[in-house]
């Protein structure tokens, strides 16, 4: 079953596959609330790489459910484990995530860093 956020018009939906295919479009779609100041777009959860507990991960949270927290960090996704989390952050704030010798998650917040580019 693959999963993918989609954010428009101020709500997140997540479409989910049904068991043995692959198309979405027999997906069902569960509507999860307000966008909470996440861009639209669609979000590959499916593709989200796994947390690697000796690094530290900076980025927008964007979803969690029953099982996992997954969190915009640069071009990627990242799916942390939700047991790991004392209390899971509210969804669309920015954080830093890092894990402690015990493997539990720490947050703090983060600031997003913006550049300015010069295209031609």
């Amino acid at each position: 079953m693959k999963q993918r956020l989609v954010v428009m018009n101020g709500q997140r939906i997540v479409q989910k596959t049904p068991p043995g295919t692959e198309s979405f479009e027999a997906a069902t779609n569960d509507v999860m609330g307000k966008a909470n100041g996440l861009k639209p777009g669609v979000y590959n959860l499916y593709s989200s790489l796994p947390a690697d507990k000796q690094q530290s991960y900076s980025g927008q949270l964007i979803h969690a459910d029953k099982e996992s927290v997954y969190q915009k960090a640069g071009m990627n996704i990242i799916k942390h484990n939700r047991e790991d989390f004392d209390k899971v952050p509210e969804i669309g704030s920015v954080l830093s995530v890092s894990y402690n010798a015990q493997g539990k998650a720490e947050t703090a917040a983060a600031a997003l860093v913006q550049g300015r580019g010069l295209k031609r």
